[in-house]
């Protein structure tokens, strides 16, 4: 169920579901999406779904990455991208392949941890990687070309957007359990233009390390 026959499998459902960037189709076809889930889940990491990743996290659907990572790089491959929740790391994987470098923010220790240890094994040098509050972003490596949050506020953290280069974008789900849609937030000179995409359903983006 890990074979290379299942990933296309996959990749030709992304396909006919309307993923259309054949960068982004083939960092789905590459990336080894079993060794980001649990070993007992394995059998499954080729079906287009959320699987858990403990801590109340999941692992995103195959769509969902390949849809947000194709709008990340609709106007051309940004340098500098600020992942925020990094989870099991499979989108900051994704997300490595295509851009110069990937700066990914996790607030669960434990979470941390794993990711740590698995970019290492997978040798991924252009990841960065840190636990603290995605909240506050991380200033000290910006300004980015392109923030991506994971999870979904209820509102848009200013500390964030002030963390976004000229010209950047971020994608972010916003709302909450009722109702999350999915937004681009675009740095046009002084001002911040936002665009609604489609709804969505993810986690909630919570404050804090644990």
């Amino acid at each position: 169920m890990t074979s290379q026959r299942t990933r296309e499998r996959l990749v030709g459902r992304l396909g006919d579901a309307g993923i259309r960037d054949v960068h982004v189709l083939n960092c789905i076809r590459q990336i080894p999406r079993h060794l980001f889930v649990d070993e007992a889940l394995a059998s499954r990491a080729y079906e287009d779904t959320a699987l858990p990743i403990g801590y109340g996290q999941t692992i995103s659907q195959p769509f969902v990455v390949a849809r947000m990572t194709e709008i990340i790089i609709r106007h051309g491959i940004p340098d500098r991208v600020l992942e925020v929740g990094t989870g099991s790391g499979y989108q900051a994987a994704v997300l490595a392949m295509l851009v110069g470098r990937v700066h990914t923010i996790e607030r669960i220790r434990a979470l941390y941890d794993q990711t740590r240890q698995r970019f290492r094994a997978l040798g991924y040098s252009n990841i960065r990687h840190r636990l603290g509050d995605g909240f506050e972003g991380w200033a000290a490596a910006g300004p980015y070309n392109a923030i991506i949050l994971t999870a979904a506020p209820t509102v848009l953290p200013e500390r964030l957007v002030e963390q976004l280069a000229p010209g950047g974008q971020l994608l972010a789900p916003v709302g909450d359990s009722s109702a999350q849609e999915l937004r681009i937030y675009e740095r046009q000179g002084d001002e911040v233009v936002m665009q609604s995409v489609e709804p969505v359903s993810f986690v909630p983006m919570l404050g804090g390390v644990e």
